[in-house]
């Protein structure tokens, strides 16, 4: 579904005063990787930042100006999804950062959560979780709202979707712009008694880069948004 009402959209002001904030992200991703040493545990593999496979997702993400109006700059991964060794990369990626820690269950964002969440789940040895807009699942849900610029929306899960307290779930969508469904995707998941790991998205913002935290949650994310094309 992507963030916000417009889906996967960025604002081209937005993403320069984010900017700003990368680097304090950063230095608190450092502070917790020197923690996690001391405590003699093995951070979750990151992506070199040289990786070539990197380079080929951005370069393959298609940047269309002032769509879906004026000002924004709508990142499109359908161009994507039209190379696959680089949509196997971008989902290599995850499975490479997620394989081994313990995920019981991948929860997608829809829609586009839907596209690399099952992948991911696949990969990993997890269930996959459809976190839904209103009146999309036929059973008994659990529902949470959440604000938009202009109004709220709202994200729905299968009751019994969670099967026991303290499951380990690792949200998933394409795109994280200012966090507001990814915050309600785990207030949601927390609700049925699951435990979020943590939020991986394909594309986001300069901040959220290096770990960024919603909710106290680290949110994982491959290439930055881009304003224009290369």
């Amino acid at each position: 579904m992507g963030e916000e009402a417009s889906c996967n959209t960025v604002s081209v002001m937005e993403a320069k005063q984010a900017a700003k904030e990368n680097g304090r992200a950063a230095a608190a991703a450092a502070a917790e990787a020197v923690v996690a040493a001391l405590a003699g545990e093995a951070p979750p593999p990151v992506a070199a930042a040289d990786d070539p496979r990197l380079q080929g997702i951005s370069e393959a993400i298609r940047v269309v100006p002032h769509f879906p109006k004026q000002g924004i700059m709508f990142n499109d991964i359908t161009t994507l999804l039209l190379r696959p060794g680089v949509f196997k990369d971008a989902v290599d990626l995850f499975v490479e950062r997620y394989r081994g820690m313990g995920i019981d269950a991948v929860a997608g964002i829809e829609a586009r959560g839907f596209i690399f969440g099952p992948a991911i789940a696949l990969a990993i040895g997890a269930k996959f979780i459809p976190l839904r807009k209103p009146r999309k699942l036929p059973g008994e849900v659990i529902s949470e709202k959440y604000v938009l610029e202009y109004g709220t929306d709202c994200l729905e899960m299968h009751v019994g979707a969670i099967e026991r307290p303290g499951e380990r779930v690792l949200i998933v969508d394409d795109l994280v712009a200012t966090g507001g469904t990814l915050c309600a995707a785990i207030r949601l998941v927390e609700r049925a008694g699951a435990v979020v790991v943590e939020c991986a998205c394909l594309i986001g913002l300069p901040k959220f880069k290096n770990l960024y935290k919603l909710n106290g949650k680290p949110v994982y994310v491959l290439v930055e948004s881009r304003e224009s094309e290369k």
